[in-house]
């Protein structure tokens, strides 16, 4: 992994912090994570690198989405890294199905792709993170363990790319309150429904909402909401401490 790319990331993690359990004490479980990409050299590699790691254990592999499927649904682990080009099912394809029947399991697409449809359909879908492969191993580690606490992470390139330049950040005050409140829950990667479920609304009042925001910002879509709301420090750590219980 190159040293281009870093993930930008709600809530920040600094690698010369005490690893901390997914309930705030001290770790004592490591985060279990599945591996689905087709590539064998590529995955055996990012097994090696995650495991030089105390606090990360892989516990699963696959080389397609299929499999993958099997694997996720027979180990539920914290945290499933899913390439976007499978064989068969597509990763995108998996982390739906995942996000249907295993929504204990956080995902975190890891791609060689930057392209705008798959960031929009995979925030559609509500995945944990989109990360592309020129991360760093360091990026990599960061972005497990906030994904398994409940961070959104989306990788810094992409980041910049969709975000719409401007004078300066929206004006305090442009957005309502509940318009601030789902752009929060967005920028967490959910879709409608999830944000209907959070915050106990209609989902019909959430598509109101969404639009209401994507037209303050001056965006077109949910991705360049998402990039605009990080580079512009809408949404704060604060809004984003959704942190599962152990176990």
């Amino acid at each position: 992994m190159s040293e281009r790319a870093s993930a930008e990331q709600i809530r920040s993690v600094s690698s010369d912090e005490a690893p901390v359990s997914r309930t705030g004490g001290p770790a004592t479980v490591p985060i279990r994570v599945v591996i689905v990409d087709d590539h064998t050299l590529l995955r055996e590699g990012t097994i090696q690198l995650l495991e030089q790691e105390a606090e990360v254990k892989v516990v699963g592999q696959a080389g397609s989405g299929e499999e993958g499927l099997e694997v996720l649904g027979r180990l539920r682990p914290d945290v499933a890294l899913i390439d976007v080009h499978l064989p068969g099912m597509s990763g995108l394809e998996l982390a739906r199905a995942t996000a249907a029947s295993l929504p204990e399991v956080r995902v975190l697409i890891v791609s060689a792709y930057d392209d705008y449809a798959y960031l929009t359909e995979a925030l559609e879908i509500g995945v944990g993170g989109y990360l592309l492969k020129t991360a760093t191993t360091r990026e990599l580690v960061d972005a497990v363990r906030a994904v398994a606490g409940g961070v959104f992470v989306l990788d810094q390139a992409l980041s910049s790319r969709l975000t719409r330049r401007r004078s300066g950040p929206l004006a305090a005050g442009a957005l309502t309150r509940r318009e601030s409140e789902v752009l929060g829950v967005l920028a967490r990667g959910r879709s409608n429904q999830q944000i209907a479920t959070e915050l106990g609304l209609g989902q019909r009042t959430v598509e109101g909402h969404v639009s209401s925001v994507l037209g303050k910002l001056g965006v077109a879509s949910r991705a360049e909401a998402v990039a605009y709301a990080l580079g512009h420090r809408l949404v704060v750590p604060e809004d984003h401490g959704d942190s599962r219980d152990a176990g």
